[in-house]
Formats: structure tokens, sequence, C-alpha cells
């Protein structure tokens, strides 16, 4: 088979437009944080702007930039507890870490493998300072019941909202909810990517003003004010000791022309996970729930799961679907299985039942944008073929 028959686990959408961004960018002489970069923030908040509330949106170079200046701006640090998911990235625990504080993981629900609340109210202690919920796979967690938690226990709800643009909880596009702070991701298999980069989402001025203080080495006012008028001034001052977290107006560029075809990708991204759902009913496979009526769900990816029934393992599905010329991944590896995360937590498989059970049943099928329906159609018969035997 060659390498131009190869279906790839995910490929990102870029168009004429983009490209013609892009270059427009180049050609400005200005291709760090810049006007694109401003004009990005600004769309960006006005598509979540709703019921008389505009956000604050603060671009970085990526969700976990983000979710760390999130929690550096609540004042987070050694002694504070983070409650996150088992089943998630490293990235979601590893920014509580880089502040000294200890992530708290805990299981997941079986059907979602979203965050469980009460897995979570079970996790909270006098040190506990947030939640950090993932909205997996594009579906959103029950927001409800964790506002409730934190609400109860004057706790930051800090959304990882990696995959959930454009998803909503009881009609609310995440970014509007009433958490401390939501993150999105930019990155290249994202439902629009930037190539790398995230936003930071809050309607805590305070929060957004130290996070882009924070963003960019701690310095009181950034290179694109100082610069962007033929004035002398030219001082700043540094006021923290903050980080490399700016995003460049180039993967701005990328990001305006994808934001604007969002609700178009979100649509091509329904319609797969539709076809998915036909096509693969009846086999011995759970599928990947769907929200409620009335409700988006992003559908960032399609994670099946093998059932008994299919009489095949993880690994050996995924082998057999790369001999056929298509790539699979699995979402998560839980993080109880990664040395440092076991051993810094003190935590074995037994504590996480859930998440170690969808761990070795669970598959991402291909699905992106650019995929056509003959795409489509090539995996679902390759899956009805070996699961099928």
């Amino acid at each position: 088979m060659s390498r131009s028959d190869f279906l790839p686990f995910a490929r990102p959408d870029i168009g004429e437009a983009e490209i013609t961004e892009v270059v427009a960018a180049l050609r400005s002489g200005w291709v760090t944080s810049g006007p694109r970069t401003r004009a990005f923030e600004a769309r960006f908040a006005a598509y979540l702007a709703g019921r008389g509330r505009t956000p604050h949106c603060v671009a970085v170079n990526s969700a976990t930039a983000g979710m760390h200046l999130a929690l550096e701006a609540l004042g987070i640090g050694p002694g504070d507890e983070v409650i996150v998911p088992d089943y998630t990235f490293t990235a979601t625990a590893e920014v509580v870490r880089y502040l000294g504080a200890t992530p708290r993981l805990v299981d997941v629900d079986e059907r979602t493998f979203n965050i469980d609340p009460v897995a979570v109210a079970a996790a909270i202690t006098p040190r506990t300072r947030a939640i950090m919920p993932v909205h997996f796979a594009g579906l959103a967690c029950d927001m409800s019941a964790l506002q409730r938690l934190a609400e109860r226990h004057a706790v930051a709800l800090i959304e990882d909202a990696a995959h959930a643009l454009p998803s909503t909880w009881r009609g609310q596009l995440i970014g509007t909810l009433p958490s401390a702070a939501t993150i999105f991701s930019f990155y290249a298999n994202k439902t629009i990517t930037t190539g790398e980069g995230g936003m930071l989402v809050t309607f805590d001025e305070a929060l957004a003003n130290r996070a882009r203080t924070m963003r960019l080495h701690g310095i009181s006012h950034d290179s694109f004010e100082r610069h962007r008028t033929p004035s002398a001034d030219w001082y700043y001052e540094v006021i923290a000791p903050g980080f490399k977290y700016n995003m460049s107006d180039i993967a701005a560029a990328l990001g305006l022309q994808q934001l604007a075809r969002l609700p178009a990708l979100h649509a091509r991204r329904q319609a797969l996970a539709a076809r998915y759902a036909d096509g693969l009913a009846g086999l011995p496979l759970i599928l990947p729930p769907t929200a409620p009526v009335g409700e988006m769900q992003a559908w960032h990816l399609y994670p099946i799961r093998l059932a008994p029934e299919a009489e095949i393992n993880r690994d050996d599905f995924i082998a057999a679907m790369a001999a056929r010329g298509i790539g699979c991944s699995v979402h998560f590896i839980p993080l109880h299985r990664h040395p440092y995360w076991r051993d810094y937590c003190g935590v074995t498989a037994a504590d996480f039942p859930i998440a170690e059970r969808l761990f070795e049943q669970e598959v991402t099928l291909p699905l992106y944008t650019a995929m056509s329906d003959a795409d489509a159609a090539r995996v679902i018969a390759a899956v009805r073929q070996i699961v099928s035997r």
C-alpha cells in the first residue's frame, strides 16, 4: 500500500483563505503578537458573547499555557489541591505541578468518559482550591453538578475545553458558563486550528489582566502596545516573573479564518459522526454517547469501545486497521498508568476501575473535516470486516 493510500487519524483542514491570511501576516512585517492576535481575541469573544455578556479572551500559544495562566492568576500554589480526571491528557494535571500544587486524580463516568461529580465530591478536602473538568471528545461534562459542588465548597472551576468548541451545556456555549476560566485548544487536530495555540476565556477582568501580563514575561505592556504608534513610549516594567506564552500573528491569521469557518466545520463533523453511528450500528461495539436533543457536541473525536463480543482486543484491532491503511489512536492512556503520576500521586489501577476499563476498550477512529464520504465508508467497512469475523 502506498503512502498516498493511507488514511490518517487526523489532518488539519486548511483552505486558500487561511493561506492568504497567513501570507498577508508575513508581508505585513508584524509576525509576533500584534493586530491579528488582537482581532482573533475580539472575534472569539464576539462568537461567545450572549445574554448581554462578552467574555475576556486571552490568546496563548497552547491550551496548556492557558490552564497554567488561569491557575496562576487564582493564586494556586504549594499546599493546594486541584481535582482533575484520571482519564485525560497529562497537560491537565501537569499545569498543577508547575505551581507546586497537587493534582487529585478522580475516576470518570463510564458512559461519557467525563469526570464523575460523585467522585469529585468524595475527593474534596480543605486543601482543594479548584476543579478542572475535561469535556471529553466534545461532549460537555455535567456542569450543573460541578457548579453546585464548586459553590458549596468555595472552590474555582477551570474548564479544560480543549475538545469542546463548539459544545453546549443546557443551551449555553462552553466558555459562557459561570466558571473562573475556560481554556480552548487550537492544536493541529482540534475543531479549529492555529497550528499551535489556545484561548483563555473568562468573565473575571482581574484574572484576564493577570493572564495577559504573565503570558509575556510579566511585562507591564506588550511590544505591540509599545510600537504600534510612532511615539517614544519604549519604557516598560517587569511586575512579575512571567512566562513566554503569547500567540503569534501568524497563528492568529490561521485562527481568524478557521473561526469564520467554524459553523461549516462543525456541521461536517456532525455529518461524519452521524455516518459512523449509522454504519457501525449493530456491531459488538459501544458507540460514543450523543448530546441531548437541542445541545451541541463538538465531535472533536469519535471514540468507540470494543465490546467483549467483538472477540478482538484493542491493540490487535488497531493493528488490523493499520494493515488496511487506516490510522487510529487511543484517547487516553489514563494518568495512573504513567510512571510519574503513578508514583507522585501514589495510585494504582485499582483506584480507577472505570478509567482502566475504558482504556482497555477504547479506540478513536479518524474524524476530521477533510475526510470525504468515501473515506468514512472505508473506515466503516474496515471496522465491520474486523469485528464481524
